[in-house]
């Protein structure tokens, strides 16, 4: 359509009307400049039939916008800041991890391990939990995040996007029961031990048990009282351990499956584009020999070539292809006649803008390049949208960025990978996979590097 100089076109998704974005001023307009005709996303949330789709990236109209107010003080930079040294902490078994795999000269599936290793960070920062995944790959934290993300949980959100009454009338939870009585289970208890105990920690957890309690988060620009609708439904000054558990629970499920997947498309590319994996190596000897041999969150930032190779990965393969929005009031297409009716669907095709040669020229090249200061500056600011733009852009962007460069810091700075005979080659994408996956995994081979 866009080869055709349409600017938008549409198509229906079973009964449902669905915009597509194609020219990117217009999806500045929605997504940011005229974001209070686009508010929703198009995500199933029914909260008394399950409680964990009450979360954040679910919830609608006034009700999200009180909870993104909440929450986020606990993703500023400072926060995100006090919580780097436990994402080092998890690192230290993975170069252990690591280090065995080298030895025995064993294949390795790039996702099962980084997997790990951000479900055991999320665990700790989410949960303040010591998951231990990289010792014990069936720990309760991998197998119920895995099953949260199962392939009926992918065919049953389809459903719920696209004919919810069905799950509302016949009262269907979205989320598996056995999931949800995990998670709440843990949540429960993790509050209660905190609070008997009084026991204070610098993660996303003690941020959530001070909004349950009513304590205004440091930072927080809102004012401590919100005011509610007269229906009772708005989130008021407290969240309730349903409310937290779902707010845990999809910052869990967010952090290591989008995280884990970035990473595995990274080095799929890393391996096979040797020359870009020894320049990032490089980088990351160099910088940590300025910094003592310590990685430290000034370290991460100096690594510009690294901070380039993620962008590119995201590129390549954004984990969410798709932005969606919900007209929640009619709104008409500026230079147009046409409007966008109230309920009518709206989707930013990431995957497709960021694979524009009008963009980026040679787009299946993996160039960490084009993200040079001087090559972005060349580019429409919404070409690249792996995080989304505007209010409900992605509010645990810096938190995971900051963990796929720590695993990138330790892995390719320790050790060398190449492609596994048993990765298909060239990739080949999961179709079963609402989130961008490789079909069969990617499998390497890890040597050590010697210093």
């Amino acid at each position: 359509m866009k080869s055709k100089g349409l600017s938008y076109c549409g198509y229906y998704l079973f009964t449902k009307r669905v915009l597509i974005v194609l020219d990117l001023e217009l999806a500045k307009s929605i997504l940011t400049k005229d974001f209070s005709h686009f508010t929703d996303h198009v995500i199933y949330c029914n909260e008394e039939n399950d409680p964990l789709t009450g979360h954040l990236f679910s919830l609608k109209g006034q009700r999200w916008k009180n909870l993104r107010m909440k929450l986020t003080p606990s993703f500023a930079s400072g926060k995100i800041k006090m919580m780097f040294q436990s994402l080092v902490d998890c690192s230290h078994e993975l170069v252990r991890y690591m280090d065995g795999l080298s030895k025995s000269k064993e294949a390795m599936e790039v996702k099962e391990v980084v997997g790990r290793f951000t479900t055991d960070v999320i665990g700790t920062c989410a949960f303040g939990i010591e998951c231990n995944s990289l010792k014990n790959p069936d720990s309760e934290f991998r197998k119920y995040g895995k099953k949260a993300l199962a392939v009926n949980f992918m065919l049953k959100s389809l459903i719920a996007i696209s004919v919810p009454q069905i799950f509302d009338v016949l009262k269907i939870p979205l989320t598996n029961p056995t999931v949800t009585k995990f998670f709440m289970g843990v949540v429960k208890e993790t509050v209660e031990y905190r609070e008997k105990n009084n026991i204070i920690r610098n993660d996303f957890m003690h941020s959530l048990i001070q909004l349950k309690n009513n304590v205004k988060l440091k930072d927080e620009e809102s004012p401590g009282q919100l005011k509610s609708e007269e229906n009772g439904n708005e989130i008021g000054n407290t969240l309730t351990l349903e409310e937290i558990t779902a707010q845990a629970f999809v910052f869990f499920l967010a952090g290591f499956e989008t995280s884990a997947t970035t990473l595995t498309f990274c080095f799929y590319e890393l391996v096979t584009n040797p020359e870009i994996q020894e320049k990032l190596r490089l980088e990351i000897r160099d910088v940590l020999e300025k910094h003592d041999g310590k990685l430290t969150l000034n370290a991460i930032m100096e690594m510009t070539y690294m901070d380039w190779c993620v962008n590119e990965t995201l590129r390549k393969y954004p984990p969410v292809p798709v932005l969606s929005r919900n007209c929640t009031q009619s709104y008409k297409i500026p230079n147009s006649d046409v409007v966008i009716d109230k309920d009518v669907e709206v989707f930013v095709p990431v995957l497709g803008i960021q694979h524009d040669p009008d963009y980026y020229p040679e787009p299946e090249r993996f160039d960490p390049e084009r993200f040079s200061p001087e090559n972005k500056t060349k580019r429409h600011a919404y070409s690249w949208l792996p995080f989304g733009e505007g209010p409900r852009g992605c509010i645990g962007m810096r938190f995971g960025l900051m963990q796929i460069k720590v695993a990138l810091a330790v892995l390719v700075g320790n050790y060398k990978f190449f492609l596994n005979s048993k990765t298909r080659y060239p990739i080949v994408l999961d179709r079963q996979s609402l989130i961008l996956s490789p079909l069969g995994g990617v499998w390497l081979n890890v040597e050590k590097v010697s210093d």
